[in-house]
């Protein structure tokens, strides 16, 4: 028996592919198969392409605005001989520049920078918020892509040693803009004979920004090395030193190599440290999601099982005549899987042009839902981004397309085996 397909067998296939109603209603379970097969497919493209979206947006995000991963010094802990009470002392990084030197000479770093952290009340117009302020040099910040872009940001980031950037979120709830003052309390300020006070400031706003994170927009506040060393009491020390590398997916190659270079009781901490388990979650459900929609495209494919069932029952008197004019029970078998092959390959072709196109707009949709219910399909403070991107990945549409030619190819071998089986005598007698 011949593996090739003739011509004939196309022939017949897509004559038969094409019956009318009168037929049998085959054609109307023809179009029933593929639309459920072109919805499948479409519905598989599209929700891997918008997880893919929101996988790199969210990576992108934290990578535009926060180190690749910081090296910092553990804690000490210090007890009194005369009391035997035990203290704590946060780590500093005394050498600062010295132990950013080292680090940017390890192989794959891109630069690194000295850090000093903190947390405020942010207060003006009457209003406040809580605020985490990171003293950076204007040269390391001017390095953040998220941070200086031009389309989402306001003001001269020239003039940001004589003032503070703030997050565009903290902006709108305290109601200021560029040029307007607002005041930075520190629980922990100036030391004074009687214990210490808080520090109380004011700072002109000179420059706001959008890192694309809901909640770094809310909460960030950078504000000049020096001035954030002398505010929170670390002059001459530093709390972190932020490290870049060449490959941020790699981050945890760098480790040994990082933790050599800033030398004893360093430690560092990654972006993958903070945010694993969210990007782990989100590999989880992409695998869930692709089995449930794998599923629907089955239930798709079924359909083809019933249509050549009914095709193969209507067109017994056809098969016998075959079977007697000599085809052979494989060419019969070809005819009847070619009419279900065309069924799945169509579908899959629709339901892929059907797909990418969801996908390259499923933006603007979402925006139009977001309008059309006040802001309630898309939540920023919820998913932590504004906007629902979309990446479309050739393997994540070659994985769709092969999955429901699979599929189709093989729920069509079962009918088209029974056609080919069947015995031309049996298929004749009352004919």
């Amino acid at each position: 028996m011949a593996i090739g397909f003739s011509r004939f067998e196309f022939m017949i296939a897509w004559r038969y592919l094409r019956a009318r109603r009168a037929e049998g209603g085959v054609s109307v379970m023809t179009w029933i198969s593929l639309i459920g097969i072109a919805l499948g497919v479409m519905a598989l493209i599209a929700t891997l392409a918008v997880r893919a979206g929101f996988r790199a947006e969210f990576v992108d995000t934290i990578l535009g605005a926060n180190a690749h991963t910081t090296v910092y010094v553990s804690p000490q802990t210090i007890t009194n001989e005369f009391t035997d009470d035990v203290y704590v002392v946060p780590g500093r990084i005394s050498d600062y520049e010295g132990m950013a030197v080292r680090l940017a000479e390890v192989p794959g770093v891109t630069r690194t920078a000295a850090i000093v952290k903190g947390q405020v009340m942010a207060s003006a117009n009457d209003s406040s918020n809580v605020a985490e302020v990171f003293g950076v040099a204007r040269a390391d910040l001017e390095a953040m892509p998220r941070i200086v872009d031009p389309a989402t940001s306001m003001g001269d980031l020239e003039r940001f040693d004589e003032g503070i950037a703030i997050g565009s979120g903290i902006a709108r709830e305290l109601g200021v803009g560029v040029g307007d003052r607002i005041r930075l309390i520190a629980p922990e300020g100036a030391r004074t004979a009687f214990g210490t006070t808080p520090r109380v400031s004011a700072y002109e706003v000179t420059y706001v920004f959008s890192a694309g994170r809901y909640d770094i927009d809310r909460t960030r506040i950078y504000m000049p090395l020096a001035e954030a060393q002398s505010y929170f009491n670390r002059e001459g020390v530093a709390d972190e030193i932020e490290v870049f590398v060449d490959d941020p997916e790699r981050v945890d190659d760098w480790t040994l190599a990082l933790m050599r270079a800033a030398g004893e009781g360093a430690q560092t901490w990654s972006w993958r440290d903070s945010s694993g388990s969210f990007l782990s979650a989100l590999d989880m459900e992409d695998d869930v999601m692709f089995v449930i929609l794998s599923v629907l495209v089955l239930i798709a494919s079924m359909n083809i099982t019933s249509g050549l069932i009914m095709l193969v029952k209507n067109k017994g008197r056809d098969i016998g005549i075959l079977r007697t004019m000599g085809l052979t029970e494989g060419s019969i078998l070809r005819v009847f899987f070619l009419c279900g092959a065309f069924t799945g390959i169509i579908g899959t072709i629709a339901g892929v042009v059907l797909g990418v196109a969801l996908a390259l707009n499923v933006d603007n949709i979402m925006a139009g839902l977001n309008a059309l219910t006040g802001g309630g399909a898309w939540q920023p403070e919820v998913r932590g981004i504004y906007r629902l991107p979309a990446d479309l990945r050739a393997w994540d549409i070659a994985r769709a397309v092969g999955l429901s030619l699979f599929l189709s190819f093989v729920v069509t071998i079962f009918p088209a085996r029974r056609a080919a089986r069947m015995n031309p005598v049996e298929a004749l007698r009352y004919e």
